[in-house]
């Protein structure tokens, strides 16, 4: 599921700006954006945190850490620059004979500003506090679109229970029209033999038996029974949902090659129709 949080955490050292967000794909990946110098010890750090939370979807965590304005930085003396004006000042002196005194205004064009060395260890509480931030407002996102993404699951599934009706429903109608055709065929064939004639029943009974689905329908009625189990379920469920998925296509499929018939034919069309575009919500679901 797709998600979004941001977060933020700051002492009186470091400031620490966290944003997650997350893309949907049918395996995990986390792919942390830390600042070079924090890569090597963070980014394990926060995949941790996040497979903790997350077992499908492209997750990008993006990192910002920063040293605190009220953290002076050390200026850096410019050596070169200094060994240079002082060579030349003692040569002065020399010619001179007397000291030059040197002020504190003449020394400041050796000095530029230092940068804020980060200690990535004293660093790290600010930074997870962040994360923990921005990955409570991301799973509330991503709860919020679950809620929906339920509502249509529940939707199609009653649907699917429908057509599982109508496929049972229609089922005994076969063999009667079997029965029906085929003894109108033999009687324009000049064949038209006594109903409860040996050979007669003996055909019918055969069509009955390779058009029979009330495996399939049985199996059909468990696995939507099992669908509404896995999601009351508080946990991830979506690769389980997606097994289902695809057994239930496996028993439409076996119905449609019984089927024998125009409209069970259609019925079984509608059926894996539909059974994909809950199996589409389904890749989307943890």
């Amino acid at each position: 599921m797709t998600g979004f949080g941001r977060g933020k955490a700051e002492n009186h050292l470091v400031s620490a700006t966290v944003e997650i967000s997350g893309l949907n794909r049918k395996q995990v990946e986390v792919v942390p954006q830390v600042p070079r110098a924090l890569a090597a010890s963070y980014e394990p750090k926060i995949r941790q945190m996040v497979l903790k939370e997350v077992s499908r979807g492209r997750v990008q965590v993006s990192v910002k850490v920063e040293a605190s304005e009220d953290v002076v930085p050390t200026p850096q003396i410019d050596h070169a620059k200094a060994k240079a004006y002082f060579s030349v000042l003692r040569e002065l002196e020399s010619l001179r004979g007397s000291p030059i005194v040197v002020t504190p205004a003449d020394l400041k064009e050796f000095f530029h500003p230092g940068t804020q060395e980060l200690d990535g260890e004293a660093a790290w509480p600010v930074c997870e506090s962040a994360v923990d931030e921005a990955l409570i407002a991301f799973q509330l996102m991503r709860a919020e679109e679950g809620q929906h993404l339920l509502d249509d699951t529940l939707a199609r599934l009653k649907t699917l229970a429908e057509i599982v009706d109508k496929l049972e429903a229609r089922a005994p109608e076969v063999v009667a029209h079997y029965r029906k055709a085929l003894h109108q065929r033999l009687a324009e064939a000049g064949l038209d033999l006594p109903l409860d004639d040996e050979k007669l029943l003996r055909e019918i009974g055969l069509f009955a038996e390779r058009c029979d689905i009330s495996e399939e329908i049985t199996r059909l009625r468990s696995h939507l029974e099992k669908f509404h189990d896995y999601l009351s379920k508080d946990e991830a469920v979506g690769r389980a949902l997606d097994f289902l998925c695809q057994e239930t296509h496996r028993e439409f499929n076996t119905i449609g090659s019984k089927a024998n018939d125009a409209t069970l034919a259609q019925t079984i069309v509608t059926a894996k129709t539909e059974l994909e575009k809950l199996r589409e919500q389904i890749q989307n679901v943890e």
